[in-house]
């Protein structure tokens, strides 16, 4: 069975005004997410889900599922803030939505075989679907095989700001031990630094990986989702800004020995629009690959 691919397209970018997840960069007018999608295809993903707000869906019906209808199965679902399991309620004053696992969790009822997540305003380049693809084509029918995509952290840093990666630890055969969250990466003077605890300059290899939330999944992650969901809520669904986050529980189910996760090295480069002033490098790293035949000018 062909693997899903899963978008999270539910989020408006915070430092990037607009519906960045809608803003034409390749030379036909193009999002990232076309290009994702294409990538997705080739590499041999059978079926696309999106995850969107509920009041966005007529727009995005509209502009986007219209081109891919012709090309590769595609269905939506919905994550909003009162989607909860029966008997939790919310904070009546929460607005923030509940995190990029909750997100995962809206797909449960579409989603039975092997599926890989990502985000829909990141370009995450041919080579990680290509890798993704081929592991979660291996583990179909079994439990417990996650996978990453491990990006060099050199290949995915801004020019126009700092950035916060997940930066990975893994054992010798490849798998996952640690995720540790950190901010203010940057490039200087030809080295990769990152401010520890005490706010002094720690240097980072540049080919340490990091998770640039492209995760691979076997179906009874959305079980795992589920339960862990509830204990979230009821230590924090009062609360009005925590959130859920996929990294938390992939660490948690390692630990717990009910899980492994793969780093899968990706030579890919990672760029995304972080800062409004990263648009116009985006839009000429597409072009560039437009012109080295690594995508036609037109997707769809």
């Amino acid at each position: 069975m062909k693997p899903t691919l899963f978008i999270l397209a539910a989020g408006m970018g915070s430092r990037y005004g607009g519906l960045k997840q809608l803003d034409g960069l390749g030379p036909n007018g193009e999002t990232i997410m076309d290009y994702s999608v294409f990538d997705a295809m080739r590499a041999g993903f059978g079926k696309v889900v999106f995850v969107i707000r509920k009041d966005f869906e007529e727009d995005f019906r509209r502009v986007v599922l219209s081109k891919y209808a012709d090309h590769v199965p595609c269905e939506v679902c919905f994550q909003g803030i009162d989607n909860l399991p029966e008997g939790f309620t919310r904070n009546p004053e929460r607005t923030k939505p509940w995190g990029t696992n909750h997100a995962v969790l809206m797909a449960k009822d579409l989603i039975h075989e092997p599926f890989m997540v990502i985000n829909a305003d990141d370009f995450y380049g041919k080579e990680s679907f290509e890798v993704m693809a081929k592991f979660l084509l291996s583990v179909n029918g079994e439990q417990g095989k996650y996978c990453m995509a491990g990006y060099r952290v050199g290949n995915t840093l801004s020019e126009h700001g700092t950035v916060s990666r997940g930066v990975c630890a893994t054992n010798k055969m490849g798998y996952l031990t640690d995720v540790v969250e950190r901010t203010a990466i940057q490039a200087k003077d030809g080295h990769i630094l990152f401010p520890d605890e005490n706010g002094n300059e720690v240097e980072i290899p540049f080919d340490t990986p990091v998770s640039m939330n492209m995760w691979g999944f076997t179906p009874e992650y959305f079980e795992y989702t589920e339960e862990a969901f509830k204990a979230f809520l009821t230590e924090y669904g009062q609360e009005l800004k925590t959130e859920f986050y996929i990294p938390t529980l992939v660490n948690d189910l390692i630990k717990a020995g009910k899980a492994t996760c793969q780093v899968l090295d990706t030579p890919a480069k990672w760029f995304g629009v972080t800062y409004a002033d990263d648009r116009q490098m985006v839009v000429d790293k597409i072009q560039a690959l437009v012109d080295a035949g690594v995508y036609p000018s037109k997707l769809f």
